[in-house]
């Protein structure tokens, strides 16, 4: 302690009398009745500020920024239920976001704890901690703010491209706020409301988190709150999110939901304390702080019922308190001897004292938010690794192939800024099975920094301490370390890897299953699909070109009956017209492929050019059980509908593939390791972005793929299939509001993705009119006809009307029609040509005349409205962003695995794609592995935008073989191109 002799020399001049105290939360557990004086530091330029007094010799009063305490008396206070997020944002000239700039914190000084005042609330408010003890509150600290300050700055984030969606730019459509879609950065005033307040800004820990920029967040949170979907978001709102995708909106609303559930839970935890009357000033503030579940429950767990209790509480019971902060504040006047009781264990001896104060000094430390904060940035500097070692035991518990697997991490370790995510989640799948033990490796430079602060600066004591007091004072430091700072900081390490590991791989899990879900329909075919099988048969289903069942049948290939079979598939090709075979990828489908390739290639099947292609079956058996499967083909056996099923996938994917559960799809790995409901919840998500994003005909879909459209569920999805098969087809989007259920906020939700087929419209129209005639067919729907007792079938919607309306069958939202129709106006178009030739080159005419800006502003709307109404038009009838993805790979014959060899250029198709590689069908039965670092930007397609360098399964790639490990049937591959 080398400043020491010079903090000596300079207390001997300090009169006793002008000591200074600690911070008031060290005297939350005082029993001394003496009203709390108010201090503010002194200048920043003396190199360690001192605490003088404030306004001596007025009127003493305490004041409470939270519960407005007036003289000894407490009046009802509220933690309130609103949070007031202060975020004045305004746009520079440079087109950056510009924060208010806080106040500066008073760093320089030493003891500077939680002593920040929080934002004043408007008026008060009832607190549910009514009657909690006077002192406590009145010596509790004002709470510190939880996040760094950033002066006149925000993040920026990451230019990144997305791949999922090759289609024109969602724009922003207007809001409540912004009628005609006019460019808002916030929504309403600059404040969000929370239901639990906490000692943090939820919108600049989002940020944070997120990195996205904090205006973004604040609106997201509030367009969140109002229900809307992430799709209508996306597309409807992009201005509002600053153009972020629907992959970072969905982490934004994951880690928002992260936050609640931490801010709902300690305000749980402060009721139940409040009520065991274990509650005190300096833990109620302590709470506050809290930011995540790990440091709420290392804060709460020596209070939980049924706990012994800490080293800390039991001498705190034994009345060690005082001694503890004396040794802080007046050491020149702490007398530990006096503590000394003979017959009292705990107190025996000098040595039973000195072990006591030193506990209740380590609890102080450990809980204190400043020393935590200071021993986190320390790490953040400092390379902490992870090692994982086999476990002792798991040689004798477990069997050799399992340890096997986890041979890799039998001797590892990784700085936790660099390790990989999948790396993660097999050690932690490693160590539940107890074949391998980790640990999180901290060096000791840490610990002494962290030693030499504490004593110094932030802890330093008030006046000259005695070598055995330094002592304990030093023993205390260690302590905290040792035994409580040193375990919370590994459970945070641990926590947030693992938190990390589960996000990245469901994202991927997410992206993987939307390139499966867009891959490119196959239509005008009539398909035969094959569900491969040994003893019980290869199952074959016929389909026609609209998914109609034409034919069912079972057919024994690897029996030894494959000749006698060959004729009966060739009579059914022939007999259908049927020339593309899909074949299942599970059990026996590579001798089904083989079988298959060979008569191919022997020209079996003439006149027919046949080709065929492998599908990814995961999931079929499981829907061909399912009560939707029953419905919707009650006379077909269980067996037969996966073969229906199969050929459908090609036919239309997304449509098939939503009848089953997301994670029975098989796009994914460590699917099993991640957090189950943030895995289905993330599914879902993405389902739905999809089946909103291509769109559905409201009268020809069905009701398993339109309950999957933003803002609609199961009943609402049967509600307008009911609605449809009582009434006939719909005619508009506006009749979408007679429906049972379908208020004005799900309306808004799902009527930009709903489609109507134009000309089937009106051919139905026309008949109508020519049997009821107009009168009948054209009223409004508020006329509907009445039953005998005068009640009215449906909901009336005076505004409804039954004539046709071009624009429903564009992405354009009903919102913004009456924009459209004064651009159609201004280009001298109608809505007759949307989708034609004519109506692109008015658009073109008029846009390359005034350009986006000068037409937006003359139509008083943004230009991403402007773009949205634009790509509506000119797009051709029946658009669907799924053409431009990858078609299956339609093939003739079949490869080996052992004519494979090293060198060889061979094209194939993403089966799957994980974070350390993608793996490739190459069409030779097992896949092979690009490993991630042979996957550079150079090689990817600039077609198509990506938002990361990951590949999505059906893509095509051109590969090159590096290896060929056949004992181990593994390929390694190395990226060519994307075809």
């Amino acid at each position: 302690m080398t400043s020491l002799p010079r903090r000596v020399k300079s207390e001997a001049k300090a009169s006793t009398s002008e000591v200074d105290e600690l911070p008031s939360f060290l005297n939350s557990s005082s029993e001394s009745e003496e009203e709390e004086e108010e201090w503010e530091p002194k200048s920043k330029t003396t190199k360690r500020p001192r605490l003088q007094k404030k306004n001596e010799g007025k009127p003493k009063k305490l004041a409470s920024p939270r519960s407005g305490v007036a003289g000894k008396k407490v009046k009802k206070v509220a933690i309130k239920k609103e949070m007031d997020v202060s975020l004045p944002i305004a746009p520079a000239e440079d087109n950056k976001v510009q924060l208010q700039k806080p106040k500066e914190e008073n760093v320089g000084s030493k003891l500077n704890t939680l002593k920040q005042m929080p934002v004043q609330p408007k008026k008060r408010e009832v607190s549910p901690f009514q009657g909690m003890n006077v002192k406590n509150l009145e010596s509790d600290e004002k709470p510190s703010t939880s996040a760094p300050v950033i002066e006149n700055q925000v993040k920026h984030e990451k230019s990144e491209e997305d791949f999922a969606f090759d289609e024109p730019p969602l724009k922003k459509m207007k809001s409540a706020t912004s009628p005609e879609g006019k460019p808002v950065k916030s929504l309403g005033c600059n404040k969000v409301k929370e239901e639990f307040e906490m000692n943090w800004d939820i919108v600049q820990v989002l940020s944070d988190r997120t990195n996205v920029e904090p205006w973004v967040c604040a609106n997201l949170i509030r367009l969140f709150n109002e229900e809307n979907t992430i799709p209508f978001i996306v597309r409807y709102r992009k201005g509002l999110i600053n153009n972020l995708e629907a992959d970072a909106l969905r982490d934004v609303q994951q880690t928002l939901e992260e936050l609640r559930t931490v801010a709902k839970k300690t305000h749980t935890t402060i009721q139940k304390l409040k009520k065991e009357g274990k509650l005190s000033g300096c833990l109620f503030t302590s709470l506050l702080n809290c930011r995540t579940l790990e440091e709420l429950d290392h804060v709460t767990t020596p209070y939980k019922t049924g706990s012994k209790g800490t080293k800390a509480q039991r001498a705190r019971q034994l009345g060690l308190e005082p001694a503890a902060l004396s040794l802080l504040q007046r050491p020149m006047e702490l007398n530990l001897f006096s503590y000394i009781r003979p017959n009292t264990k705990g107190l025996a001896n000098i040595q039973e004292v000195e072990a006591g104060v030193q506990h209740i000094l380590a609890d102080i430390f450990a809980k204190d938010k400043d020393t935590l904060d200071f021993i986190r940035r320390l790490c953040q500097q400092r390379y902490i690794c992870i090692q994982s070692a086999l476990a002792k035991v798991s040689s004798k518990n477990s069997n050799e192939k399992n340890i096997d697997k986890f041979q890799l991490y039998h001797g590892f370790s990784c700085n936790i800024k660099n390790i990989q995510h999948h790396q993660i989640l097999a050690i932690n799948r490693g160590e539940n099975l107890k074949i391998l033990t980790v640990k999180v490796n901290i060096p000791d430079g840490v610990k002494n920094e962290f030693c030499w602060w504490c004593v110094n600066e932030r802890w330093r004591p008030k006046q000259f301490l005695k070598p055995e007091l330094m002592k304990i004072l030093q023993n205390s430091v260690e302590d905290a370390y040792k035994r409580l700072i040193y375990p919370l900081l590994c459970r945070e390490f641990r926590s947030k890897l693992t938190s990390d590991a589960e996000k990245e791989s469901v994202m991927m899990f997410g992206r993987n299953l939307r390139q499966l879900l867009l891959t490119s329909p196959v239509r005008g075919r009539t398909l035969m699909g094959v569900d491969p099988g040994y003893k019980h048969g290869c199952k074959l289903a016929i389909i026609s070109p609209t998914s109609q069942i034409l034919h069912t049948d079972i057919v024994y290939l690897h029996s030894g009956q494959g000749f006698r079979e060959a004729e009966k598939i060739k009579r059914l090709l022939l007999q259908f017209s049927c020339s593309t075979v899909v074949i299942g990828n599970g059990t026996a489908c590579r001798e089904t492929e083989a079988y298959f390739a060979d008569l191919i290639m022997k020209k079996y099947f003439a006149p027919l050019d046949v080709v065929y292609c492998i599908a990814n079956e995961a999931g079929a058996s499981i829907y061909s059980v399912s009560p939707e499967a029953s419905k919707e083909m009650p006379d077909l056996d269980p067996n037969l509908r996966s073969a229906v099923s199969i050929a459908r996938r090609v036919q239309d994917p997304l449509a098939e593939l939503v009848k089953i559960d997301p994670k029975h799809i098989g796009v994914g790995m460590y699917q099993h390791d991640v957090s189950q409901t943030l895995l289905k919840a993330t599914l879902d998500s993405v389902v739905e972005e999809c089946v909103s994003f291509v769109g559905v005909d409201i009268n020809i879909c069905s009701e398993i793929l339109l309950r999957h459209i933003a803002g609609l569920n199961a009943t609402r999805a049967r509600n307008i299939i009911e609605w449809r098969e009582k009434n006939g087809p719909f005619i508009n989007r506006e009749q979408l509001k007679e429906v049972k259920g379908l208020g004005p906020k799900t309306f808004q939700q799902c009527a930009g993705f709903i489609r109507f087929n134009q000309d089937y419209i009106k051919t139905f129209c026309s008949n109508k009119k020519t049997q009821l005639g107009s009168h009948a067919l054209f009223t409004k729907a508020g006329t509907q006809l009445t039953n005998k007792k005068g009640k009215k079938k449906s909901k009336p919607t005076p505004s409804a009307s039954y004539q046709p309306n071009p624009l429903d069958q564009t992405c354009i939202h009903p919102e913004s029609y009456s924009i459209a129709m004064r651009f159609l106006s201004l280009i001298g178009g109608n809505t007759n040509e949307i989708g034609k030739s004519d109506m692109q080159q008015k658009v073109n005419a008029v846009i390359q005349k005034e350009g986006l800006e000068g037409t937006a502003k003359r139509l008083n709307t943004t230009v991403h409205t402007l773009q949205l109404i634009i790509d509506g038009l000119t797009q051709p009838e029946g658009f669907d962003i799924r053409t431009d993805f990858d078609k299956p790979d339609f093939k003739r014959s079949i490869v080996c695995f052992e004519d494979l060899s090293v060198g060889a250029v061979l094209t194939g198709k993403v089966e799957n794609a994980t974070p350390f590689g993608v793996f490739v069908d190459i069409g030779v039965g097992k896949a092979g592995l690009i490993p991630v670092r042979n996957i550079t930007e150079a090689k990817l397609s600039k077609v198509k935008k990506r938002r990361s360098l990951g590949l999505g399964p059906g893509e095509r790639v051109e590969v090159k073989v590096l290896n060929v490990d056949i004992p181990r049937l593994r390929i390694t591959l190395d990226l060519i191109r994307v075809l």
